[in-house]
């Protein structure tokens, strides 16, 4: 079969690579209907030393099941499926307490000789605990929100519920990539009020005001953080959701932060140091996030999705063919395209 893969920064391509097939009886074969290219795909994609060995690429994907291990249930060949960006077993105690990240059988896709989710199929270890059943036709128009199922939007999600946004609290979205956005919808699912997003990509804070956004800041620094709390009567926001992963934005989410108030992250953190020292401290300042269990978010999602109450696929700007996927990253990669969904 054909997928994508990567040699370096800004090396990846589509070859010819190993049909998938049944390992273990808790395998299941998916084809491939929707992948997607992330954010954090873009990090290897900037900086990954050159191999002659290829990896393989992509942790998002929706597709049919074609074939499954003699221990899967529930499921059975032509299921629509959607795979979160982790596979889990479903069993284990961290599994259990809504950490599937964590699961102590669970991985990663495209690593370890598992398949990565932008190609023509895949291998799905722990098939029960993994997938969901989607309830519509794999020609659905619902087919670009289902797809953010498998990580963008239940990571917004999982920020904005870790920093506790309920309707009495005031929320700064840091971040108008395809993560934030999800977040401002997340926040707004939640009741939030008042909604700050930093961005300054006009054609992203737009849908972001779509999404439920009541205020946007396009300046950044200290600049930024004065008009937010401009915008606060001085004093900054109970929440912020940190979507971006650069050491600056840490920095501002502190400057915008209220006093006894919550910052939570999910941008994949490119540093090393976070400075919640004495200053943060005396303030009663909170810090929370991590890798989201997107897993432990779909079920309750899904059933907005498909009643048309929220349409996280509009972050989808781009959509391209298989072998278009190399050129789906640059586009990300200049700031040409939000979001690229592709359809192997």
């Amino acid at each position: 079969m054909r997928a994508a893969v990567i040699h370096g920064a800004g090396d990846v391509h589509i070859e010819n690579v190993p049909d998938p097939t049944i390992r273990q009886p808790t395998d299941a074969l998916v084809r491939v209907v929707r992948a997607c290219i992330c954010g954090s795909d873009l990090w290897p994609y900037g900086s990954l030393p050159h191999s002659d060995t290829e990896q393989r690429i992509g942790h998002e994907f929706l597709g049919v099941v074609e074939d499954l291990g003699a221990d899967v249930a529930g499921f059975a060949r032509g299921d629509l499926v959607v795979a979160p960006f982790v596979w889990s077993d479903g069993t284990c105690e961290f599994c259990r307490e809504g950490l599937q990240t964590s699961c102590r059988h669970g991985g990663s896709w495209a690593r370890d000789g598992i398949d990565g989710g932008q190609g023509e199929a895949v291998r799905v270890p722990q098939a029960q605990g993994t997938l969901v059943k989607l309830p519509v036709a794999a020609d659905s128009a619902l087919l670009p929100s289902l797809m953010t199922l498998s990580d963008v939007f239940p990571t917004g999600y999982h920020c904005a519920v870790k920093a506790g946004v309920t309707p009495r609290t005031t929320v700064t979205v840091i971040g108008d990539g395809a993560v934030g956005l999800s977040a401002v919808l997340a926040a707004k699912r939640l009741g939030a009020e008042q909604i700050i997003l930093m961005g300054r990509h006009r054609e992203r804070t737009d849908l972001g005001v779509e999404f439920g956004a009541t205020d946007v800041v396009a300046e950044r620094g200290e600049a930024g953080i004065e008009k937010v709390r401009g915008l606060t009567g001085g004093d900054g926001t109970h929440t912020v959701l940190e979507c971006v992963g650069l050491a600056a934005a840490i920095e501002t989410a502190l400057g915008v932060v209220r006093d006894g108030g919550v910052v939570s992250r999910v941008g994949a953190p490119q540093y090393s140091q976070v400075p919640m020292d004495f200053g943060p401290f005396l303030r009663n300042i909170t810090r929370t996030g991590g890798v989201a269990p997107a897993r432990a978010y779909i079920d309750q999602l899904l059933p907005d999705i498909l009643d048309g109450r929220i349409e996280p696929g509009r972050v989808f700007d781009r959509t391209v063919g298989l072998d278009e996927v190399p050129d789906g990253y640059q586009a990300m990669a200049d700031r040409k395209a939000l979001k690229v969904l592709v359809t192997p």
